[in-house]
Parts: structure tokens; C-alpha cells; sequence
């Protein structure tokens, strides 16, 4: 038995966590896990988050998101929080789970450090991979889904929301820089990073995703689930 690992990556605003919701709800109700489970070829479902995997990846989220002292958090700083937040969730989190079997669904990964601190905070790529490979030890997804939306429409939902964290309250040109990393990613690796048009109504961005996972199902375990 082994598990699969698939990432929702994208911008503020693009609907990651909605859709990852969508995307277990669907799972389940659609007797798609039901099935998996049935034929041994998937234990649980599974949904987890970066950063915030783990107890202790949720106090390092609340240093880089609900960050509200006086000193300002530096940009390696930042960088080097997010990588021990992953190295925690990778080695406690995601690998027993995964070698048990799991279908994990996964708000955020590695693509999100390139593109916010990588492209967003220009910060040296190489020494990003490093530290990605460093905390991942390897560790990629099986798949992962970009919600692709304009930056700027994205900035608007999060301005109705009630509390804005630290990374959604950076200019626009910031997000427009991670968007062109998000960009760059999809485009170099098209094979594992699939892009979703997330300018759609939440409904149709869901059947979307769903078509893309029925997809990948399929090519994993063989498994006829309508």
C-alpha cells in the first residue's frame, strides 16, 4: 500500500482551502474513498496544512502569520521558519502517514516557498531548493494543483475578509512577483503541477478539480469509482 500526496498551491484569495474542503467532501460522498479503501489501496483520507501541519508547525504559523509585535520578521528569517515548519510536518506528519497508506490533501508545499520567498521576497532560488530538499528529504507530491487567479482579484477577496495575516497585507507588486512564480513553476514542471483556472465560479473551479483528481485516481490504482 502506498499513499498519495496532492497539493493545492496558489495566491491569496484563490480559494485553496475552499476547494481542498470541496475536494474531501467529494471524495468521501462521491464513494470514491470508499472504493480505494475497499480494494486496500488507500487506508484514510487525510488533510493537513503549511505551515500549522503539527503542534509544533502551528507555533511557528502563528510566528509567520499572526506576527503582531514591533519587530519586523526578517526575510531569511521567514524563510528558514517556513523550511522548519516543513522538516517537522515531512518527518512527523507526512511520511508515517503516507507509508501507511494515506490519500493526503495538503493546503500548501514546497512550491509556495519558491514562489512567495523565492520570486515574492527575492531571495536566492538555489539556496530555497536547498533548504526544500533539505527539510522534504526528497519528499515531492504526487500531484499539485494551482489555483490560477489574478492577483489583484485575489487581494480584493482577502480586503472582505475581517483579519488580514502578515503575508496577504504585502503590496500588490509582491503577490504579482508570486504569481510569476507560480507561472514559472507550472511551466517547468506541467507533468506534476497542474493549473486550475480559479477566475471561475467556486462550482465550477470544484468540477475542475474534480476531473483532475478522477483523472490521477485512475492512473494510480486502476480503480473504475463513477
Amino acid at each position: 500500500m502506498k499513499g498519495r500526496l496532492i497539493v493545492f498551491e496558489g495566491g491569496e484569495g484563490g480559494g485553496k482551502t475552499t476547494q481542498l474542503a470541496r475536494s474531501q467532501q467529494w471524495l468521501q460522498a462521491s464513494g470514491w474513498l470508499a472504493k480505494l479503501q475497499a480494494q486496500g489501496q488507500i487506508q484514510q483520507l487525510i488533510t493537513t496544512r503549511e505551515p500549522g501541519g503539527t503542534p509544533i508547525g502551528q507555533k511557528i504559523r502563528h510566528l509567520l502569520l499572526d506576527h503582531t509585535d514591533s519587530e519586523v520578521v526578517q526575510d531569511r528569517t521567514e524563510l528558514l521558519l517556513y523550511a522548519a515548519d516543513r522538516a517537522q510536518h515531512v518527518e512527523a506528519f507526512l511520511r508515517p502517514h503516507l507509508a501507511a497508506g494515506a490519500l493526503i490533501l495538503c493546503d500548501r508545499y514546497v512550491d509556495s516557498t519558491i514562489a512567495y520567498q523565492g520570486y515574492g521576497r527575492g531571495l536566492d532560488l538555489s539556496l530555497i531548493h536547498q533548504l526544500n530538499h533539505l527539510a522534504t528529504h526528497g519528499l515531492q507530491s504526487d500531484i499539485t494543483l494551482w489555483l490560477d487567479l489574478d492577483p489583484a482579484i485575489g487581494l480584493a477577496r482577502t480586503d472582505r475578509r475581517a483579519t488580514r495575516d502578515r503575508i496577504e497585507q504585502a503590496d500588490l507588486s509582491f503577490h504579482q512577483r508570486v504569481h510569476q512564480g507560480f507561472m514559472t513553476l507550472a511551466a517547468q514542471s506541467p507533468e506534476r503541477m497542474i493549473r486550475i483556472d480559479a477566475n471561475q465560479p467556486e462550482a465550477t473551479v470544484a468540477a475542475q478539480i474534480q476531473a483532475t483528481l478522477q483523472q490521477f485516481l485512475h492512473q494510480w490504482f486502476g480503480a473504475a469509482i463513477e
